[in-house]
């Protein structure tokens, strides 16, 4: 039933740009670190860069676990379901590494993302994956479920922040400078945009 893609375009390309919401899933080496999922979505904070990278914006959040395996071993599987439409499950497994705002390649990656306005979500970093393996399998267990819009509580709990206010934020989180399992994660104080 699953099929394994050499690159990422046409109807993959497509239909991975089109969905609302994915899913990330990192873990540290150590066999009982803690391994984290996480749900994306923002219209926008998406993109692919070519035909085997991808890269999405990481906003302002209580942990760093992704960040923090990253640095770590850059291990990344990127995972998108169809809720709507013919069923479809698409998964890119490779090599992720946070690009944080003080990095040469910032503002290049960022004018990847036009819709988004930065400075209302807290932007972290970005987050850029080279794709090692990219298959898709049926999702026809997945169920329909109907996408009605963003929300609007992350720009409005961020944009009020600026830089030393987010990083005075940051500091306060148990799990930002640290991954739960002691990893070095967000580096702080955040570092100034390049932009």
């Amino acid at each position: 039933m699953g099929k394994t893609f050499e690159r990422i375009d046409g109807r993959l390309r497509t239909f991975i740009e089109a969905q609302p919401v994915f899913f990330t899933a990192t873990a540290p080496l150590a066999a009982d670190g803690t391994v984290n999922l996480s749900p994306k979505g923002l219209k926008g904070s998406f993109a692919v860069l070519d035909e085997l990278t991808v890269a999405y914006l990481d906003f302002a959040g209580s942990n760093a676990e992704t960040i923090a395996h990253l640095r770590e071993n850059g291990r990344i599987t990127l995972m998108w379901c169809a809720f709507q439409g013919p069923p479809n499950i698409v998964r890119v497994h490779g090599r992720g590494e946070p690009v944080f705002r003080d990095d040469a390649r910032f503002g290049d990656l960022l004018a990847h993302f036009p819709d988004i306005d930065p400075t209302r979500h807290g932007l972290r970093a970005i987050i850029v994956v080279t794709a090692e393996l990219v298959r898709d399998t049926c999702g026809y267990a997945v169920p329909f479920m109907a996408y009605e819009e963003d929300r609007d509580l992350h720009a409005k709990r961020f944009a009020r922040e600026d830089d030393a206010s987010l990083s005075a934020y940051f500091g306060k989180k148990e799990h930002i400078a640290t991954s739960l399992d002691g990893l070095p994660g967000l580096p702080l104080p955040l570092p100034p945009s390049t932009v």
